[in-house]
């Protein structure tokens, strides 16, 4: 057990937008220390956002399109596992705010960099939409989440 709890830790807002949340997404999505890279690729891909959605004539803000996929992406409940009486059971637990922003973030960076566009830019800007639409491999993950938190709901009672 921990004498203390660890003190929360403060990002400073991100250089263009002045938001926290994108300073946490870039952090996420670095790699090897490469912060400025990650910067670049975040602020490009939402311009990539708003060429792409913005051609129907009426202009579109990438960083909203990016919150409301975030949104789309983050779950609820999901399953942790506990041992009672020799048995692993699966049950289902409420996520904390803040895990559930980290989450998020990380299936959406994670399932972007899975896809088949030519560069990371394409990539996230195209896992963003597709978030942003309620589709994606992403917003699956958290489907699928909620489907197994669904079916042990049985188990709620082990929760911890």
């Amino acid at each position: 057990m921990r004498k203390a709890k660890p003190k929360k830790r403060y990002l400073p807002p991100d250089p263009k937008f002045g938001d926290v949340l994108v300073t946490r997404f870039v952090n996420n999505l670095m790699m090897r220390g490469k912060k400025s890279l990650a910067y670049k690729i975040f602020y490009q891909s939402l311009e990539h956002i708003e060429q792409r959605l913005g051609k129907s004539g009426e202009p579109v803000n990438g960083l909203e399109v990016w919150r409301k996929a975030l949104n789309n992406v983050m779950p609820t409940v999901e399953v942790r596992s506990r041992r009672v009486g020799g048995a692993t059971f699966q049950v289902p637990t409420e996520v904390r705010p803040d895990r559930r922003i980290s989450l998020g973030m990380k299936w959406l960076i994670r399932y972007a960099r899975a896809r088949n566009e030519k560069s990371m830019i394409e990539r996230l800007a195209a896992e963003i939409i597709a978030a942003s639409k309620g589709e994606g491999a992403a917003v699956k993950k958290k489907d699928d989440t909620h489907r197994m938190a669904e079916a042990n709901k049985a188990f709620s009672h082990f929760r911890f």
